[in-house]
């Protein structure tokens, strides 16, 4: 490389540059460096045409102009939508590795028999021919996380955007001394169609000092949000910390307690929801479940709800500065917006609050997969369709924390660890993992096997289904981590055992056997714990789950006086199941934990872990899996 090729100012720019980024920006025709999210917004719009639509499109060698998205200002922020279905949701297996490092993953070279130095450099030569934008970012928080810097196309603005309601943007009169990136996203959408067969590939190159994403593709999920959450699980293996796939909530109850839930889960799980308020009927009553045999409904009357403080939707930073040595899990937000999913949200009335948020913001919000009009309102039940009659399944907002009421900005510790499953429906005709009942305890071992099996489940709306029951892998994050599963193993139970006053819970959602419930399993589930001050149950209060894996459930629950029935719970008792279609249930569970956790059977892997994995392979009872980690999840009678 020529040392004049890498020799680039701008009066916006006043920290220095890795020379890769220098001489692609010394070459380029032009370089914006937008200095607020408004000149975002508006290089989202920059060559919108008479009507209002911005069209991102590229000349493709051998195919010609490929229009990626259109774009148009609405009166409550921004809409893009993709042309192709494909785009409107996450690949799962679009990560690769670029490096020669310690991976897991599918490496580049593996999948497409070369080296990715290649294609690094066909890259860096094709932005150099580009009108560019550039801007840098904090990855995750200042002072715990990195510096951080994206290169793309200027007239993929939206992209830019998004990725900075997320993460957030420096100004330049706020870039601090010192600001040096050590993550750097590249955006080159046309490699898509010349290299990837028209797939979501994002490429993960670890250098020394350096962690390089290649973003070619335009949906922000897996680059701008999941990318971006690879790089800070990729620092923390190297710093002993986790970023945690979780939401997180502070539950206070019309008696003023209050207790913090974190809720864990591939997407799809019920993160999002569980910051939501529990969608009511007309009458205001909830709707527990519907029989898909009987057709039979089944409805609770729950007069005050909790109120709720949201703290993290989907990425939480567990530094161990915020540890306060409490035995309590300490995090914070590792964002700055929140990608919501709007999938459910299909007429208007769903989500009162949501709706209102959204059609009337305090600010701009950024809209995808959702009908949008230049000029018009964007509302969030109104989703694209991916043919006709067929609604997108992952309709999407990008809302801004502070545009979130009653938002909760400082650390937290949490008092309880949910993990959320999407069930299929178990039938006795059609036996499926359907058997989880509403809530289930589990002692602390089994929770981290939970962790490292984490369902996919059942229909998942946010990624590209195979269908089946899948593994999303190691703490419902392992398709955004660049390292190896068992070093994520070994830090997830190191966390686990280092904060024993965390209680531990599972959750359903979709289905519990023959009824259809949504998202209502963890809305109760959560007025319920918080109304008694968290999750310590006596051992006279629960009893032990027919299938071991499930941990402990109580017979019933009442909430403000409301009964909630065994049917729900115990799953083997619905007439519509019957203990052998159950028992098929658990066999399938079984088997898939067996599979799952085999492959963390290394010599890597912490003794400890070892010792739990062995004794499920061997049959554990949820007692056995009590006395292998914690001082006894259950008081005494």
């Amino acid at each position: 490389m020529n040392k004049a090729e890498t020799q680039f100012t701008h009066p916006l720019i006043n920290f220095e540059l890795p020379e890769e980024v220098a001489a692609i920006l010394a070459q380029a025709p032009s370089v914006v460096v937008p200095e607020s999210l408004d000149d975002l917004k508006a290089l989202s719009l920059r060559d919108a045409d008479e009507q209002g639509w911005h069209e991102v499109a590229y000349e493709v060698e051998g195919q010609g102009k490929v229009v990626e998205a259109k774009v148009c200002r609405v009166s409550n922020g921004i809409a893009a939508n993709y042309l192709e279905p494909y785009m409107r949701r996450r690949d799962p297996d679009c990560m690769v590795i670029g490096d020669q490092g310690a991976t897991d993953k599918p490496t580049y070279e593996g999948r497409y028999g070369k080296p990715f130095d290649g294609l690094r450099q066909e890259t860096f030569d094709w932005l150099a021919k580009q009108e560019l934008a550039i801007f840098p970012f904090s990855a995750g928080l200042p002072g715990k996380g990195t510096d951080a810097l994206v290169v793309g196309p200027a007239n993929a603005g939206f992209f830019a955007l998004g990725l900075a309601l997320l993460q957030g943007m420096l100004k330049p009169d706020e870039v601090p001394e010192g600001f040096s990136p050590k993550a750097i996203i590249y955006v080159a959408p046309p490699f898509r169609h010349t290299d990837f067969g028209g797939k979501q590939v994002v490429v993960h190159n670890r250098l020394a000092g350096m962690h390089e994403l290649f973003s070619y593709n335009l949906y922000p999920g897996p680059s701008a949000k999941k990318g971006i959450y690879g790089v800070l699980l990729t620092l923390g293996e190297q710093q002993k910390w986790i970023t945690m796939h979780c939401s997180t909530v502070e539950v206070v109850t019309p008696y003023d307690s209050r207790v913090v839930i974190s809720h864990e889960g591939a997407s799809g799980g019920g993160k999002s929801e569980l910051l939501e308020q529990a969608h009511r009927q007309p009458d205001g009553s909830l709707l527990l479940g519907e029989n898909i045999v009987t057709g039979v409904k089944r409805t609770i009357s729950l007069p005050q709800a909790c109120d709720l403080r949201p703290i993290t939707d989907d990425m939480a930073l567990c530094h161990p500065s915020l540890d306060r040595g409490t035995g309590k899990l300490g995090l914070m937000d590792a964002e700055d917006a929140w990608f919501l999913r709007v999938n459910h949200i299909d007429k208007y009335g769903v989500d009162p609050n949501l709706e209102s948020l959204t059609v009337h913001p305090s600010e701009d919000l950024l809209f995808l997969n959702i009908k949008a009009q230049p000029g018009a309102t964007a509302l969030i039940w109104e989703h694209i369709e991916d043919e006709p009659g067929s609604p997108c399944p992952n309709p999407r907002v990008i809302v801004p924390r502070k545009a979130i009421p009653n938002i909760v900005n400082e650390q937290v510790e949490v008092d309880i660890r949910s993990f959320g499953v999407r069930c299929p429906p178990c039938t006795a005709d059609n036996p499926s993992y359907g058997i989880i009942g509403m809530f289930h305890i589990l002692p602390p071992a089994l929770a981290w096997l939970w962790r490292l099996v984490a369902p996919r489940g059942h229909a998942n709306p946010s990624i590209v289904d195979t269908g089946g029951m899948s593994s999303e892998g190691v703490g419902s994050y392992w398709p955004f981590a660049t390292g190896r599963r068992v070093d994520q193993a070994n830090l997830i139970l190191k966390q686990i055992v280092a904060t024993p006053e965390v209680s531990y819970i599972l959750m359903p959602n979709q289905h519990i056997g023959a009824w259809k419930v949504s998202f209502m399993p963890q809305w109760i589930t959560r007025e319920y714990l918080a109304r008694r001050n968290g999750a310590k149950f006596s051992e006279k209060q629960v009893m032990a789950s027919r299938c071991p894996l499930l941990g402990w459930n109580p017979e019933s629950i009442l909430v403000e006086s409301r009964q909630v029935g065994t049917r729900y719970f115990n799953v083997n008792e619905q007439p519509e199941v019957g203990e052998a279609a159950y028992d098929e249930g658990a066999r399938i569970l079984t088997e898939f934990f067996h599979k799952e956790l085999s492959q963390f059977l290394t010599e890597d892997l912490d003794p400890l872990g070892k010792q739990i994995i062995e004794a499920c392979l061997n049959g554990a009872t949820v007692e056995d899996y009590d006395k292998l980690l914690g001082n006894g999840t259950l008081r005494k009678a």
